[in-house]
C-alpha cells in the first residue's frame, strides 16, 4: 500500500495525512500463545459511506488497534483478572550441591542431589536437563550460529559437560543428550499432585577460556577473579502452558527456571575467597577471626566496613591459619538459581540494609570507584524496596569482574570500572533483575521483555536514588521517536533469539521501559500505574506470569482498558505522529476549533496547549480514545478568545516522529 494518498481521495486537507494505513505486521510468538496475524484496517474497510476519516469496526478481532486482545481462555490457574487462580501449580525443584574449583585447570567438578516434586495434575515419566554448558562445543547449535545471534559465539572453543553419573538410589538412570538438553528416563512416573522423585548427578567441565557473556576468567595483578555461571545440570521448567520447556541455550535468549531451596558447597584454595548466591553458613570456618568479627557487624552498619582490605589482599593476613583447601556453604532459599564467584584477589567490603548484608567483591583494579559499590547497591535496593516490593533475601552481592553486566539470584557481575554513573548503572540495572525475572519469574527465552524492559523501566526511577538531580536513565519516551521509524523493525514481543543485534537493546530493554514509563506518567498517572504494577508484582511473586498474565493483571488494577496500547506498542510495529490543522477563530458564541490528526496507526493521548491574544494559555488532555473511529478531531474551545498559538505534546511526553508539524501556526504560516 502506498504511503500517502491523492488529496481527491482523502477528502480533506493532503497536508494532515501524509498516511493513513501501514501494511499489516505479523506477529511473532505473541502472548505465549500460537501465532496471531493482526491486520489493520483496508483502505476499503476504513472508508465506510465515503468517509474515509472513518476508522471501521469490522471484524472486532482483527479490525483496529483498540479491538479486543486475542488472549487465551482465562482457566482456574490463570484468571481473568489477570492473577494465578486457585489451580495454579508449578514444579518444585531442591538442590544439594558439592563443587570444587581448581583454578590452575580450570576445572569445576560438582555433585548434585535433586529433589524434584511433580505438582503438575499429571504423572511425568521422564525429565528434561538444561546442560548450558554444551553451547560452548565447537559443533554446538549456538556456536553454528554464531555471530548471527544478538548475543553469539564467535570461535566457540569448550568441551561442555562432562557427565560421569545419573543415579536414584542404586540404579542408574539413562541420560540421553541433545546439544544443551538432556532428557532422564525414569524407572517409573512421577505421580501428579504431589509425587516427588530424587536423583544424583556427577559432572565436570572446564571453564572455557574464551567465554563470550555471563561469566569467565579476569587475570589481574595479584591473581584471578572466576565468575561461574550456567554451570551445573538444572531441571527445566513444566509449566501449565507449554509443558516441558524445552527451548534450547543458544546464546541469546537467557533463561527459565524452577524455585526451589539450594544447599551450596563450594570448595577452593585456601587464601581464595569465595562468595555466591545464598546466606554464608559457615564463616567462622573460613575467615580470620579479624575478618570474622567485621563481618558480623557489618550486617547492622549502615556505613561500608572492609572485610578484607586492599593492603590484606594476597597477604597471611588474608588467609585463615592451615592446610589445603576450604569449602564455603551457602544457604538459598526460593531460588531460581545459584551463581558464584572465586577469587584470590577480592578486597571484600559490607554494610547491612533491614536485615540485608549488601556486599561488594572486587580487585584492587577496580579502586578507588568500587570503594562506592556497596552503598549504590545499598541505595538501589533501598528505592525497589519502597517504590515496588521489598527484597526477599538475606544477601546482596555485587562482584567486579570480567563479565560486563549479568544477574543471578542474590548475585550480579558488573564490570564498570570507569566512572561512577558507569558503576551505578550497571549496578542497579542488574540488582533490578532480582525483582524481574528472579521473583517474578519470566521465561525468559520467550519474552526477555518481561524482565529486561521491566527492570529497564524500574532502573530509569532507581537511576535518582543516587543521582538525585538526574532526569532518569535510557527510558525517556521522547527521545525513542526516532527509534519507532527505524525500518526492518519487529515486534517487542518477538524471542530474543529470533532478533537481530541491533534490536535486541532497543526493543527489549528501550523500547519496553520507555513504554512502560509512557503508560505511568502520561496515560494512567503515577498513582494509578504504581497501584497497578505493585498488584503485578504481588500477584505473581514466586510464580511464572505470562504476558496475557501482565496485560489482564494491570488492567484489573488500573481499571481500564489498555488493548490500544499494548498492541500499538508491544504486539506491532507503529511509530506516533501526531500534526495539527487549522484553527478557526472564535465566531459569536462558538469558541475556536483545534484541528488535530494522528497521522498513523500507534495512537496516544492528545495533549495541547493553547495561548490567546491576551497573554493567557490553557491546557488540554484528550484520552486516546478520541480516535476510536477517527482519524482527525476537531476540538472546541469554551472560550471567545483569539487564539495565537497552539503547541501540540508541549511537555514532549510522546515519542513523536515529527514535531515540526506539532505547533500552529507554523513557520511557513508565520511568513
Amino acid at each position: 500500500m502506498p504511503d500517502s494518498l491523492p488529496a481527491a481521495k482523502l477528502g480533506y486537507d493532503a497536508r494532515l495525512m501524509r498516511r493513513l494505513l501501514s501494511p499489516p505486521v505479523l506477529l511473532l510468538q505473541v502472548l505465549g500463545i500460537a501465532l496471531l496475524s493482526l491486520s489493520l484496517p483496508s483502505s476499503a474497510g476504513a472508508q465506510r459511506g465515503g468517509d474515509s476519516n472513518f476508522r471501521s469496526p469490522t471484524p472486532r478481532a482483527t479490525s483496529t488497534i483498540f479491538s479486543p486482545l486475542d488472549l487465551p481462555t482465562p482457566n482456574g490457574a490463570r484468571l481473568g483478572s489477570g492473577a494465578a487462580g486457585p489451580e495454579y501449580w508449578q514444579q518444585e525443584v531442591d538442590y544439594v550441591i558439592d563443587a570444587r574449583i581448581d583454578p590452575a585447570t580450570r576445572l569445576v567438578t560438582g555433585k548434585a542431589a535433586i529433589h524434584y516434586v511433580n505438582h503438575s495434575p499429571e504423572p511425568l515419566d521422564y525429565l528434561w536437563l538444561h546442560l548450558e554448558q554444551n553451547v560452548f562445543k565447537p559443533d554446538s547449535n549456538g556456536a553454528k550460529i554464531g555471530p548471527r545471534a544478538a548475543i553469539g559465539l564467535q570461535n566457540a572453543e569448550g568441551q561442555g559437560y562432562r557427565i560421569h553419573r545419573v543415579r536414584s538410589g542404586e540404579a542408574t538412570l539413562p541420560l540421553t543428550v541433545y546439544d544443551t538438553l538432556g532428557r532422564i528416563d525414569l524407572p517409573s512416573p512421577i505421580a501428579a499432585s504431589g509425587g516427588s522423585f530424587t536423583f544424583e548427578i556427577i559432572w565436570d567441565f572446564t571453564i572455557p577460556e574464551r567465554v563470550f557473556r555471563r561469566f569467565g576468567i579476569e587475570k589481574v595483578e595479584q591473581g584471578e577473579v572466576i565468575q561461574v555461571a550456567q554451570w551445573f545440570p538444572a531441571v527445566a521448567v513444566y509449566d501449565d502452558v507449554h509443558g516441558w520447556n524445552t527451548l534450547p541455550y543458544l546464546g541469546t535468549g537467557e533463561f527459565y527456571n524452577n524455585f526451589g531451596d539450594y544447599q551450596l558447597s563450594i570448595t577452593a584454595p585456601r587464601g581464595w575467597t569465595v562468595v555466591a548466591t545464598g546466606a554464608l553458613q559457615n564463616a567462622e570456618d573460613v575467615f580470620t577471626p579479624t575478618q570474622l568479627d567485621r563481618w558480623q557487624r557489618a550486617h547492622t552498619s549502615e556505613e561500608t566496613i572492609e572485610i578484607i582490605t586492599p593492603d590484606e589482599v594476597g597477604t597471611a593476613d588474608a588467609m585463615r591459619e592451615g592446610e589445603g583447601p576450604l569449602t564455603w556453604r551457602f544457604q538459598a532459599d526460593s531460588v531460581r538459581t545459584v551463581a558464584f564467584a572465586v577469587s584470590d584477589a577480592f578486597v571484600l567490603d559490607a554494610a547491612g540494609l533491614d536485615g540485608i548484608l549488601v556486599q561488594s567483591a572486587y580487585p584492587k583494579e577496580g579502586l578507588p570507584l568500587w570503594q562506592k559499590s556497596t552503598q549504590m547497591l545499598r541505595a538501589a535496593i533501598a528505592g525497589y524496596n519502597e517504590r515496588w516490593f521489598r527484597y526477599p533475601y538475606p544477601v546482596a552481592t555485587n562482584v567486579n569482574g570480567i563479565e560486563g553486566g549479568m544477574e543471578y539470584p542474590m548475585i550480579i557481575f558488573c564490570r564498570a570500572r570507569r566512572n561512577e554513573s558507569g558503576l551505578y548503572g550497571v549496578t542497579t540495572h542488574e540488582i533490578g533483575h532480582n525483582w524481574f525475572p528472579m521473583v517474578v519469574n519470566t521465561d525468559e527465552r520467550r519474552h526477555a521483555w518481561m524482565d529486561e524492559g521491566f527492570n529497564t523501566f524500574i532502573n530509569y526511577y532507581s537511576r535518582q536514588d543516587w543521582f538525585p538531580d538526574s532526569s532518569g536513565g535510557r527510558a525517556n519516551p521522547a527521545s525513542i521517536a526516532q527509534l519507532l521509524t527505524q525500518p526492518n523493525q519487529v515486534p517487542i514481543a518477538t524471542p530474543a533469539d529470533h532478533l537481530p543485534g541491533s534490536l535486541l537493546g532497543a526493543l527489549q530493554y528501550t523500547k519496553t521501559g520507555a513504554g512502560l514509563v509512557l503508560l505511568r506518567e502520561t496515560i494512567l498517572g503515577p498513582e494509578r500505574f504504581d497501584f497497578a504494577f505493585r498488584k503485578y508484582i504481588e500477584r505473581w511473586a514466586f510464580k511464572s506470569p505470562r504476558p496475557a498474565d501482565f496485560f489482564r493483571s494491570m488492567e484489573d488494577a488500573a481499571g481500564v482498558d489498555l488493548a490500544w496500547f499494548w498492541r500499538g506498542w508491544f504486539l506491532e510495529v507503529h511509530h506516533l505522529d501526531q500534526a495539527l490543522g487549522d484553527v478557526t477563530q472564535a465566531r459569536g458564541n462558538r469558541g475556536p476549533v483545534i484541528q488535530v490528526s494522528n497521522l498513523t496507526d500507534m495512537v496516544m493521548p492528545v495533549m495541547l496547549r493553547v495561548e490567546f491574544e491576551d497573554g493567557s494559555s490553557e491546557d488540554l488532555k484528550l484520552p486516546a480514545e478520541v480516535w476510536y473511529n477517527r482519524h482527525v478531531i476537531n476540538e472546541r474551545l469554551r472560550t471567545d478568545k483569539t487564539v495565537t498559538k497552539v503547541t501540540l505534546d508541549p511537555d514532549n511526553e510522546l515519542p513523536d516522529a515529527n514535531r515540526r508539524n506539532n505547533v500552529w501556526p507554523t513557520p511557513a504560516d508565520s511568513e
